[in-house]
């Protein structure tokens, strides 16, 4: 007689119960603790590498019906072609751009939405081909619509796709997009809810790129599948307070 298999996985099936309101412990922020940093700190003003306004792009699909209706994923791209720094700015403004600073709080309304106006991601990313930039690992800094140099080198982005599980794409796109998460921003508040939002936080801000690349005929494809210890390690990341949420890569469609 063939053993009938439970219908949910054990792991999973704790991780929502003990995250439930049921089940809720004391949050940091009820207990009187010190707020996070919601912003990333700037270590070099002058390294900064500043982005073009991101509205100089001007978008091919002004119908957002058809936008939605025409997206797909992508794995194959036009690997002669590079991604412009205006459209690298209004990607990552479309993703993670800031409409509103708060002086008081440091908090920030941004173009996707975020559980408490916590935004627990930082966008990192994996240049191959962008004009007028070397390749290599950047890190975006929201409230000065900049770049920060982080590694620089073709190695580096090997060791990505290494780390992605060899997917063809990782290697011949224009830039791979890399959310790295900092759950505190939202556990400060929600306690161990806060992971449920974070990767809901996570799907806002992907499907963000993918409607804003393919209102300018570039293509996406999102990944999930990659080896967490190895995309830490390379971004010095210690998978716990930081950590590697979601990516996705980007090139011209063929």
């Amino acid at each position: 007689m063939t053993q009938k298999m439970p219908k949910f996985d054990p792991i999973g099936a704790e991780f929502i119960q003990n995250s439930s309101y049921t089940h809720m412990a004391p949050t940091p922020e009820s207990l009187g603790a010190e707020p996070p940093d919601y912003l990333p700190s700037i270590a070099d003003e002058s390294q900064l590498i500043p982005l073009p306004e991101p509205q100089s792009v001007p978008l091919g699909h002004t119908d957002l019906r058809n936008v939605i209706e025409q997206r797909r994923s992508v794995r194959r791209y036009n690997e002669n072609a590079q991604l412009t720094l205006e459209e690298l700015s209004y990607l990552l403004w479309m993703t993670q751009g800031i409409v509103h600073l708060s002086e008081k709080t440091g908090r920030t309304l941004r173009t996707v939405p975020s559980a408490g106006a916590r935004h627990p991601f930082e966008t990192y990313l994996a240049l191959h081909r962008v004009e007028n930039l070397e390749p290599g690992i950047y890190h975006f800094i929201p409230q000065r619509h900049s770049l920060e140099i982080v590694i620089q080198g073709e190695q580096i982005l090997a060791a990505l796709g290494e780390a992605a599980g060899r997917q063809n794409h990782v290697f011949t796109c224009a830039a791979t997009f890399i959310w790295v998460a900092i759950p505190y921003r939202t556990s400060y508040r929600y306690g161990t809810r806060a992971y449920r939002y974070l990767f809901l936080d996570a799907g806002h801000i992907c499907q963000n790129l993918h409607l804003a690349a393919e209102a300018i005929d570039y293509g996406v494809c999102a990944i999930g599948a990659f080896n967490d210890e190895l995309v830490n390690a390379l971004l010095a990341l210690d998978g716990k307070e930081q950590f590697v949420a979601y990516m996705a890569t980007l090139g011209k469609k063929l």
